[in-house]
């Protein structure tokens, strides 16, 4: 139940699930990131610890940079507090998720895009991981077009007064609080995979998400949280093995369509006052699959559109975190969706 009191290429899809089913556990995004090409008259600006490079500070490296530069930072852990703002078209790559680390040092938050009053605008993150810090592992506020593309944030990301964020193939987790969260922003999470948090992802204030082809797994309470006057839209996403898949609440208007939402305590639960257009979803959960919210939530049955359905997904090994649809799995061909959720079915599996 909802705990009131307390980001699709088809090779990296199949490589998170293939991950996925050895490990027991999500994968992490592509482990390397090849430096993007660099614009006429654009500099590249290396950091190293071993003072290889211009740099040996993140941080300097930043400060230093101008429209267009790219920031490639080297294999090492930083223990160090990251801001960028007041900067515009800079993009800052790290040569993978597995030796790059931003650990933070004196401040909530590893690191943040956009400082009060300052913004940032069309800044690039790829190829690093950013670890959290007094609770929080990565701010971004008042700015626009902000692109993470195979980050690893371990801990909360939480963004506020921010347009044009696009989160794609990045994982999300360990947060004792909420995976990803937003406020009066608009954003886009596509491809990723939300893991272990109290809430994966959470949709408030004014703001406007899409989330699409993501899996959002082992939520401790909801994986999907819309509430206040957001706008949320849910599309081929794979929720499941959490405390329940996705709750609406307050004034909010959503829409959710091909999205699997199985293997939860519960599947939906919506307030009298929100409005949620469903279509195309299967459901398979341990108890209710539609609740209306209240203390406590009462099953609503009469809540279920013609085209949902309630059907066994037939993942390949769900228990070791396999999400993956099998070959003979009833969710495909459905509608115009020619499979339900975040990852494609395999061929040739039992």
């Amino acid at each position: 139940m909802f705990g009131l009191h307390a980001v699709r290429p088809l090779i990296l899809l199949l490589a998170v699930s293939w991950l996925t089913a050895c490990s027991g556990k999500p994968a992490a995004p592509p482990l390397t990131s090849a430096p993007p090409p660099v614009l006429d008259g654009a500099r590249t600006l290396i950091v190293a610890l071993d003072g290889s490079g211009q740099y040996v500070s993140i941080q300097e490296a930043i400060d230093a940079a101008r429209k267009g530069d790219v920031v490639h930072i080297k294999a090492g852990s930083y223990p160090e507090d990251v801001t960028v703002h007041s900067k515009e078209r800079l993009k800052i790559v790290g040569d993978g998720v597995d030796k790059v680390t931003i650990l933070g040092r004196n401040r909530v938050g590893s690191f943040h895009i956009g400082k009060w009053p300052y913004g940032a605008t069309n800044i690039e993150i790829s190829g690093l991981t950013i670890q959290e810090h007094g609770g929080l592992a990565m701010g971004i506020f008042n700015g626009k077009g902000i692109v993470l593309r195979n980050v690893l944030v371990n801990g909360m990301l939480f963004g506020q007064q921010v347009q044009g964020v696009r989160i794609e193939q990045c994982s999300l987790g360990g947060s004792e609080t909420t995976g990803v969260q937003f406020a009066d922003s608009q954003a886009v999470l596509a491809d990723n995979v939300i893991h272990d948090n109290d809430h994966g992802v959470t949709v408030a204030g004014k703001s406007d998400v899409r989330l699409e082809r993501n899996v959002i797994t082992r939520s401790l309470f909801e994986g999907v949280v819309v509430t206040d006057q957001a706008r949320a839209v849910l599309i081929s996403n794979t929720i499941v093995k959490n405390g329940g898949g996705a709750v609406f609440l307050g004034t909010s208007q959503s829409e959710a369509a091909g999205n699997i939402i199985g293997l939860n305590a519960a599947g939906i639960t919506i307030a009298p006052s929100a409005h949620v257009s469903l279509s195309y979803n299967a459901f398979y959960n341990s108890k209710e699959d539609y609740l209306r919210s209240g203390p406590p939530p009462t099953p609503a049955p009469e809540l279920k559109p013609q085209s949902d359905m309630r059907e066994d997904p037939h993942f390949v090994n769900p228990t070791d975190g396999d999400f993956r649809l099998r070959a003979d799995s009833p969710l495909q061909k459905v509608g115009n969706f020619a499979y339900l959720g975040a990852l494609p079915p395999v061929s040739g599996t039992p």
